[in-house]
């Protein structure tokens, strides 16, 4: 875990309450696919958002900072980004990063912990592994997935990647999975005996996940998220 200063290049809309933050340190930097930055608000407030750009593309940082109204943990994050054209860092956090093990892989994102599962996702496929990678992705909404089109785009081109959105609450319009994220990762999954399963989202999901999966057969060893070390 190293410390380091960033400029702060651009904040852009994903949707009407994620922004892409993109930081520039002074040279490039190291850490694993699945890591995450503490953004250092102050004395003893060192606050946590996944890296969202593989390891290999590592003279930027990535950020998707959801801030609904009222949620002011990331909101005032964005704010000081706003203020000030320079925010210290500290990279290389979390034991939950990209294990290279040959099993098939399964990442599961709920809203914007899709930034963990992007990351793992481009260093796999930039890896030339061919290890078999499906990505499930929920949300409460299509437009939730701000980045449903380009994986669409990138399942085309991989044929080794899958990528399976699901909308909890779906228009008349759409065609995809519904319901809990979770829940089609099982219907798709008799067994979870010989993958490898990677989930970033609320803490309850994560629980839920780890009760389900390892009742099918799925390793504990072979289950990695962040929310592991909490719950």
């Amino acid at each position: 875990m190293s410390e380091i200063k960033c400029q702060v290049a651009s904040i852009t809309p994903l949707t009407d309450v994620v922004q892409k933050v993109e930081l520039i340190p002074a040279s490039a930097v190291s850490f694993k696919a699945g890591q995450y930055a503490m953004v250092l608000m102050g004395e003893n407030d060192m606050r946590p958002f996944s890296i969202a750009n593989a390891a290999y593309d590592n003279s930027r940082i990535e950020l998707h900072i959801g801030a609904e109204p009222g949620n002011n943990y990331a909101g005032e994050v964005l704010a000081q980004m706003r203020a000030n054209s320079e925010i210290t860092l500290s990279i290389g956090n979390g034991e939950a990063f990209l294990q290279s093990n040959g099993l098939p892989m399964i990442l599961i994102a709920g809203g914007t912990g899709f930034s963990y599962t992007y990351s793992i996702l481009q260093e796999h496929l930039h890896s030339g592994d061919k290890t078999p990678v499906t990505l499930y992705w929920g949300g409460r909404h299509a437009s939730d997935l701000y980045l449903a089109d380009e994986l669409s785009q990138l399942a085309k081109k991989y044929d080794h990647f899958t990528f399976v959105p699901v909308v909890e609450f779906a228009c008349d319009d759409w065609k995809g999975r519904t319901g809990w994220v979770h829940h089609a990762v099982m219907a798709d999954h008799a067994s979870f005996e010989n993958v490898q399963v990677y989930v970033a989202g609320r803490f309850e999901m994560a629980k839920v996940v780890r009760d389900d999966f390892t009742q099918r057969g799925l390793k504990v060893e072979n289950l990695f998220g962040d929310a592991f070390a909490f719950i």
